[in-house]
C-alpha cells in the first residue's frame, strides 16, 4: 500500500515561507545559509491528525525535521513531565529558547523548550559547527 503526500499549492508554500521569513521555525536557520528550499513541514503530523491548511504548516530544515518525524511532545530533561513541542507558528521563540552567549548553541528556557531541543537535536554537532562559522561571518545568532 503506497501513501501519498498530500498536495500543497505553490501559493500556500509561499505564504507559509513569507511568513516563516524564509528560516526553520525550530532552530531559526536561514534559507539563505542552507543552500536548499527548506521543507514545509506539519507542525502536528498527519498521522496525528494534522492537516495541510497553512494553520499547521511551517519552515522546517532538513535536520529538525528529520529529527522531528511524527513527534508532537517529549518528556522535559527537569521534570520528566510530557509537554508538547514547540509550535512555531503559534508561540514565540524567544519565549522558549535563549542562544548561549557564544550564539553557537540553542538553550531551553521552558518545558516546552527543553522538550524541543532534545528531541530535535537543536545543538547537534552539524548545526552547531554550521553556527560557529555564521558567528564569525556576523550572520548569527538571529536577534528576532
Amino acid at each position: 500500500m503506497s501513501t501519498s503526500r498530500p498536495y500543497i499549492s505553490d501559493t500556500i508554500r509561499q505564504q507559509v515561507a513569507e511568513t516563516a521569513q524564509y528560516r526553520c521555525g525550530y532552530c531559526l536557520t536561514s534559507q539563505r545559509f542552507t543552500a536548499k528550499i527548506l521543507h514545509v513541514e506539519h507542525i502536528i503530523p498527519l498521522v496525528a491528525g494534522g492537516d495541510s491548511t497553512p494553520e499547521n504548516l511551517w519552515l522546517a530544515c532538513d535536520l529538525c525535521n528529520i529529527y522531528k518525524g511524527v513527534q508532537t511532545a517529549g518528556a522535559d530533561p527537569l521534570t520528566q513531565q510530557t509537554v508538547a513541542l514547540y509550535n512555531p507558528r503559534t508561540q514565540n521563540w524567544f519565549d522558549h529558547f535563549a542562544w548561549s552567549m557564544d550564539g553557537i548553541h540553542v538553550i531551553g528556557l521552558t518545558p516546552t523548550g527543553r522538550v524541543t531541543v532534545v528531541a530535535l537535536r537543536l545543538n547537534n554537532a552539524f548545526l552547531v559547527e554550521a553556527r560557529s562559522w555564521w558567528v564569525t561571518a556576523g550572520w548569527h545568532p538571529p536577534k528576532e
